[in-house]
């Protein structure tokens, strides 16, 4: 299996303006295997307070851990990776980012996919991870009609039917309510054609969904079978390369159910150690695609885009 380096958009300062910094984008950090080429794009970046993550969790025990990775307790910066994969016949984006609306630092999709001369109309499949606005966002252009034209859209039918249910606005946690209610206005736009699937299911040839609840009710993986090799997208299920790793049993903050997500997040490391195969995380550093292997108690990432 092929692993190149990530190329660095050369017109990030620019183009993509002084709310991102440069050389915090890239065009793309490549897997090629079993004639499948798999390219992580940036999408830019978030800036959240700690606690988003840190809320639930010891500061003293967690201090430690963030020292290491020269991080502190204040802001954390996790970089957005949205996975892209052509096979010859399908190209096909798992998440498309938070697209104009979110936050200054994200939404730059579009500049990543002109770097690699792909354009929104050359998506055949779109696959969610799961709604959240970093993630599902950016699926409607400036007239709001569906920004990939010719794609097909999948997402886990329990998600779905979360974000789409008129309760979730009033059930889920005040600072989360623009969530549902951005995820239900872009999910109304496809609901009639969007396919659902459940845990388990093969979506596409040679993609199969892994259910990875907690983060949200409905958030998936998807395991692509790649020649004799597994890559395994795992969006917010491992959200960060820090605690994430060394700690999985810890609840994290910004999991919707803290409890069920950590559960996930230990079988689903389990699984990715245990199997030896490479992983891309939406929100990992240096494009996001790497192995973990055990480390004492927990793992670490190793990064290898």
């Amino acid at each position: 299996m092929l692993i190149t380096r990530r190329n660095l958009l050369a017109t990030a300062g620019a183009a993509l303006g002084t709310a991102v910094l440069p050389g915090r984008l890239w065009s793309g950090s490549t897997l090629e295997a079993g004639g499948l080429r798999i390219d992580t794009l940036s999408d830019g970046y978030l800036v959240l307070p700690a606690s988003f993550t840190l809320g639930g969790i010891d500061p003293a025990a967690a201090a430690p851990i963030l020292s290491r990775y020269g991080l502190g307790t204040d802001q954390f910066e996790p970089p957005c990776n949205v996975t892209l994969l052509r096979d010859g016949e399908r190209t096909i984006l798992f998440d498309v980012g938070s697209g104009p609306n979110f936050t200054p630092t994200a939404g730059k999709l579009d500049e990543a996919l002109d770097a690699l001369g792909v354009s929104r109309d050359d998506v055949t499949h779109v696959v969610f991870t799961h709604a959240h606005p970093d993630h599902i966002w950016g699926l409607l252009d400036d007239f709001d009609d569906p920004a990939f034209a010719n794609a097909e859209f999948l997402i886990g039918r329990d998600e779905f039917d979360y974000w789409m249910d008129p309760a979730t606005v009033d059930t889920i946690d005040p600072a989360r309510q623009s969530f549902a209610v951005g995820a239900m206005n872009r999910l109304e736009v496809i609901a009639d054609t969007v396919t659902l699937f459940g845990d388990g299911e093969e979506i596409l040839p040679g993609v199969a969904a892994r259910a990875c609840y907690g983060h949200t009710p409905g958030h998936m993986a998807f395991e692509i079978a790649a020649g004799s090799d597994g890559v395994m997208v795992v969006g917010d299920a491992i959200g960060n390369h820090h605690l994430a790793f060394e700690r999985p049993d810890w609840a994290s903050g910004s999991d919707q159910d803290a409890e069920m997500g950590a559960a996930s997040r230990v079988a689903l490391l389990d699984q990715i150690a245990s199997a030896q195969m490479r992983l891309i995380g939406f929100h990992l550093p240096g494009g996001g695609i790497g192995r973990a292997e055990r480390s004492g108690d927990g793992y670490r990432f190793v990064e290898e885009g």
